[in-house]
């Protein structure tokens, strides 16, 4: 049988402020035997379309798309 988890204030805490600053992220909570015993952040930044960005993610793309091609010929 589980055991009952155990969070007190100070996990409450922490656990607030990780995700007081996450616009767009996840908060990955790892419990064992009933304690929480790691939390993990994975925070996504977005950015606005610009015509810069645009031509820097297209010129990389092509890249990826041209090296794994000749991997393959």
């Amino acid at each position: 049988m589980a055991k009952p988890l155990k969070v007190d204030e100070v996990w409450l805490t922490r656990i607030a402020e990780l995700l007081d600053d996450i616009e767009f992220g996840s908060l990955h909570i790892v419990v064992h035997e009933g304690q929480i015993v790691q939390m993990e952040r994975t925070e996504r930044k977005r950015f606005e379309n610009s015509t810069a960005n645009a031509r820097y993610s297209g010129e990389a793309g092509s890249r990826r798309t041209d090296s794994r091609s000749a991997g393959r010929g």
